[in-house]
């Protein structure tokens, strides 16, 4: 039974991955900025501009050690605000981006997939690196104090809300959005989960475009 959840899980992400990011596909490029060297390949749009998204960050490494967005961010990464309890979307969001960067490592773009905690009371150092561990052997995953995942979520525009519960196994209602970020550069692109069945054949027509979307960017820096 648990092979078989293991196979649709894998499943499940490696489609998501084919559908979710048909933004970088399909939808409209905001307006170009001279000063923006990624605008070109940009195909979402942001409110105030990409500047407007990302910036300092101070958090909590799996081994303790506090960390800001430099070392955090030495290679091109795709970064998920989530926790390790979540039922459901987050199993999933997370498979995916580990399935993004296996994906791109075959076409020799190294990425690193982030998972920042918005759950901290339970996402201790030592639960997120079992997390990491089971999720891919590159993944680097942080918390940090109440304020400082508020400030770490309000630096990258997420949503993130504990319900009320009296128990130990309350959820958390939180934003799903993936962010490319680029060492020296910031965030420059999000990537959100759509399932949209009419894209199905359009699969690997998608693929192709995130590699080469991923590709100019990381050449780029």
């Amino acid at each position: 039974m648990t092979n078989m959840k293991n196979i649709v899980y894998l499943s499940a992400a490696s489609l998501l991955i084919l559908i979710s990011l048909t933004y970088l596909a399909t939808t409209p490029i905001w307006p170009f900025n001279k000063d923006d060297r990624f605008a070109q390949c940009r195909n979402s749009k942001v409110t105030g501009g990409s500047g407007s998204i990302g910036g300092k960050l101070d958090l909590v490494s799996t081994d303790g050690r506090a960390v800001s967005e430099v070392e955090i961010f030495s290679q091109p990464s795709l970064v998920y605000f989530g926790y390790t309890f979540c039922p459901d979307v987050c199993p999933l969001h997370v498979s995916r981006n580990a399935d993004a960067v296996d994906l791109l490592d075959e076409r020799g773009i190294q990425t690193t997939p982030v998972f920042i905690s918005v759950d901290p009371s339970r996402d201790t150092p030592e639960v997120l690196t079992e997390f990491a561990e089971m999720i891919h052997p590159r993944m680097l995953a942080y918390t940090g104090s109440e304020e400082q995942i508020r400030a770490a979520s309000k630096t990258y525009k997420t949503y993130y809300k504990k319900q009320e519960s009296n128990d130990e196994y309350y959820l958390v209602d939180h934003s799903t959005i993936t962010y490319l970020v680029l060492p020296k550069y910031g965030f420059v692109e999000f990537l959100e989960l759509i399932l949209l069945q009419k894209l199905w054949p359009k699969q690997q027509h998608v693929l192709s475009k995130i590699v080469n979307f991923t590709r100019h960017l990381t050449t780029k820096y």
